[in-house]
């Protein structure tokens, strides 16, 4: 005990304590903290295992620099955000200057420099302490008996991740960030068909989720590290499928090239909740005002994922293999590039992670990459209205040709986290509403007027872009498409969200927009526009359309899928609902509006 309360060990000890108390710092602000009795306990064990592995503190410290470094950033987001260092914000953090660093901040940005430089000089305190005294060793027998026991442990870990645990089924496929049905509705695969895996011993599992030990501190944050690198390596593999491809595509007529092309990828928007498609309520009264607006009345996504969704439209990948990661091909930030336009990819997404790496890969094409939303898909998260200054930058940019992407949140859950209080029209809402119960039916009203609130703020923001491509003489034109839809509860249906077969999520509102100068120059293609607005399109026919509005040509190119030729023609279009549906050859089952085929769906690939 003496030797515990001199002061360099006392320091040592205290510093250890601070550090993995670390993810109870919510309970401060009070936030709840999920597992931890657990959190506790992988602690101690990490602990336990770093001492008797490097037997002197002196040897381990450096093992937690990196917690040192990111504890400012982890503060940070819980008192901003509610949550704490994710693969994405080290992606953030890795491919952020400081000058945009210091802009996002804003005055923030010096009190976390001090802090940073605070708490490098805390680790540097704290390892000369380490490193000057030796009455911390674990020199004892026990350390032998530990660290068999480790191994023994690591042995029985390694044989449970290759072989599974007593009783454990295999996991279902999951189809995006969120998928919720109500008690009482159908599940689209029985856990009983699930296949089993070979078994382990019940007493041979961990004592805690494995993959909560990266919530731990401080050895907890070299797993976060060690998912980023992952997350690096296959971005790194899928970039690798489609290094070597080019579209050879040049202007038209470079004289005479659109200036700013726009594409707006929506976010869970749903075709008739638009004013604009016929709504009762005025869910879009700037866009209604704007007579240069075509929207497009039958234009369907393929599937109600956005990680799956998103690569249809942007690259040439058919809608059936959509369910496949990767592509040979690159998308139109490289089409664009190779016709001398400067890109850029704005984005109120997330960049890694399983649901967001398979669109990145496809952002990283871009001239200029910038992902905006320090608080994921939380309560907490950006409005997409972050997006307002890098867009003005890019507009303001130098170069004479430019192609801007913005990918937006949109009407994601939580929908009454996506707009600020003044966009709260439709009450009562789930405002308010701390963790709403969404498989309870008697929520219906507040879902939906929260959600009809999220499509009139992105009324707001669509018509603010709009308004600052109207500011200048450029020939600009934007398009829009929203990545899937939303069912809602509607009429005697117990479904929610997405990730299920029905028309409320394929049928995707979707339109483009030309400022005068544009129509003026490319009269034709606006002619075609409107004569296509009610054809039945899909989120395949948005690549060809956007190059095309680029007046953009290439060799094999297929004007027969761009809304803004002649050559435009039908295609098949098909929907991920128990198989590959055809859309126009199914029935709409129910007030889900489940889409069945009405022969048999082809085989998922």
């Amino acid at each position: 005990m003496r030797t515990l309360l001199r002061p360099a060990h006392l320091l040592l000890v205290l510093t250890y304590l601070v550090l993995s108390a670390v993810p109870f710092f919510p309970l401060t602000l009070g936030l709840p903290v999920a597992r931890p009795a657990q959190l506790a306990g992988m602690a101690v064990f990490a602990w336990i295992a770093a001492w008797a592995l490097f037997k002197r503190p002196a040897y381990f410290h450096w093992l937690l620099l990196p917690a040192f470094i990111a504890l400012p950033a982890e503060l940070y987001l819980y008192l901003y955000y509610g949550q704490g260092i994710s693969t994405h914000h080290l992606g953030i953090m890795a491919e952020t200057s400081p000058l945009e660093a210091m802009e996002f901040l804003g005055a923030r940005a010096w009190l976390m420099l001090g802090v940073m430089v605070g708490v490098v000089a805390w680790w540097a305190g704290t390892w000369r302490a380490a490193l000057a005294t030796r009455e911390l060793d674990w020199n004892d027998r026990s350390r032998p008996l530990v660290l068999g026991l480790l191994l023994i442990t690591a042995g029985l870990f390694a044989y449970g991740q290759k072989a599974g645990v007593t009783g454990a089924p295999a996991k279902p496929p999951v189809s995006d960030k969120s998928r919720f049905v109500a008690p009482g509705a159908s599940s689209p695969l029985p856990a009983s068909a699930l296949p089993r895996l070979p078994r382990l011993p019940r007493w041979a599992q961990p004592p805690f989720e494995v993959k909560a030990f990266a919530q731990s501190w401080p050895f907890g944050v070299v797993a976060r590290g060690l998912d980023f690198y992952k997350e690096r390596v296959y971005l790194a593999d899928l970039h690798r499928r489609s290094a070597a491809f080019r579209f050879n595509a040049s202007q038209a007529d470079p004289a005479n090239a659109p200036d700013v092309i726009v594409m707006v990828l929506g976010e869970s928007a749903r075709f008739d909740r638009w004013s604009l498609n016929g709504y009762a309520r005025p869910t879009n009264p700037l866009l209604m005002q704007e007579p240069n607006l075509v929207m497009m009345k039958d234009l369907i996504t393929s599937v109600s994922a956005t990680r799956l969704s998103v690569p249809v439209i942007i690259s040439r990948k058919p809608a059936m293999q959509s369910l496949k990661d990767g592509f040979t091909e690159k998308s139109f930030l490289t089409a664009f590039k190779e016709a001398g336009y400067k890109t850029f990819w704005l984005s109120n997404q997330i960049s890694f992670g399983k649901f967001d790496t398979p669109v990145s890969v496809f952002a990283k094409e871009a001239d200029k990459v910038e992902f905006l939303n320090l608080g994921g898909f939380t309560d907490n998260s950006n409005y997409d209205e972050v997006l307002f200054n890098p867009f003005a930058r890019a507009l303001a940019d130098p170069a004479q040709k430019k192609l801007i992407v913005l990918h937006t949140l949109g009407s994601h859950w939580n929908y009454a986290h996506r707009y600020p209080a003044r966009f709260d029209q439709w009450q009562p809402s789930l405002v308010g509403v701390h963790k709403p119960v969404l498989t309870d039916t008697a929520m219906e009203p507040q879902l939906n007027n929260s959600y009809d609130n999220s499509i009139l703020y992105t009324d707001w923001f669509l018509a603010q872009l709009i308004g600052s491509l109207k500011t200048s003489d450029k020939a600009a034109a934007l398009m829009y498409v929203a990545d899937h839809g939303q069912v809602l509860f509607d009429g005697a249906c117990r479904q929610v969200f997405h990730g299920h077969n029905n028309q409320y999520e394929f049928h995707v509102p979707a339109f483009a927009w030309y400022s005068d100068a544009y129509g003026a120059r490319f009269p034709d293609k606006i002619a075609q526009l409107r004569a296509h607005r009610a054809a039945p399109l899909s989120t395949e026919n948005i690549f060809h359309t956007l190059v095309d509005l680029g007046d953009i040509r290439y060799p094999g190119e297929t004007l027969d899928r761009s809304i803004a030729s002649a050559q435009l023609v039908r295609h098949k279009r098909y929907v991920d609902s128990y198989g590959w549906t055809d859309y126009d050859n199914a029935r709409m089952e129910g007030d889900c509006r489940e889409v069945i085929d009405k022969g048999t769906p082809l085989p998922r690939k």
